[in-house]
């Protein structure tokens, strides 16, 4: 068929290989370039070293009854009964669940029983728990229903621990030396103004 040679010599000749083919006219304006940068493809998000992924809950299922202490990290929901102590760090005792001991831990989550102390520090009483213990907290949530029987102790920090040990123990000490006196009274705020 036919053949074209192009005026430009940086783009080569086109040649029709099939009887339906046709070539741009030297006339046409070329297409803009900004289109085919847009289909480019975006590149990949930079991953940052995260945390470990979460865990999943430990569960101790409804038809579960548990004999003694029960300890570790990470979360337990309890939907059975545990007779002894729970020391986890967060722990959630659902609307059938119960336990009959202590509850040690950071977080600690009732809806359901709880018959004994609780000491974290966030806890949570939702609608429909009951509570017969002492609860030793930092923060200590109710709603409204919720039944709680025991005394509700504020947790002491062992920084605020420390800090009032070292004030009594400054109390007790004896007072300073006469030339540490001495010292204070040359400071400038003792000395009169010239």
């Amino acid at each position: 068929m036919f053949s074209k040679t192009s005026s430009n010599p940086s783009q080569p000749s086109t040649t029709p290989t099939g009887p339906s083919t046709t070539t741009p006219s030297p006339s046409a304006a070329p297409a803009p370039q900004t289109s085919a940068h847009t289909s480019a493809p975006a590149p990949e998000p930079t991953r940052s070293a995260s945390p470990r992924p979460q865990k999943a809950p430990s569960i101790i299922g409804a038809d579960l009854t548990i004999e003694g202490d029960v300890s570790g990290g990470g979360e337990l929901q309890i939907e059975g009964t545990i007779k002894g102590d729970v020391r986890i760090e967060h722990v959630t005792v659902g609307d059938g669940g119960a336990v009959e001991g202590g509850i040690y831990a950071e977080a600690v989550e009732v809806r359901g029983s709880v018959t004994g102390s609780i000491t974290a520090k966030q806890v949570r009483l939702y609608g429909a728990c009951h509570v017969d213990g002492d609860i030793t907290h930092e923060q200590l949530a109710m709603e409204t229903g919720a039944f709680f029987q025991g005394r509700s102790l504020r947790l002491q920090r062992p920084a605020q621990a420390a800090a009032s040990a070292s004030v009594s123990a400054a109390k007790s000490e004896p007072r300073e030396t006469a030339s540490s006196s001495t010292n204070s009274a040359k400071s400038p705020t003792a000395s009169p103004a010239a």
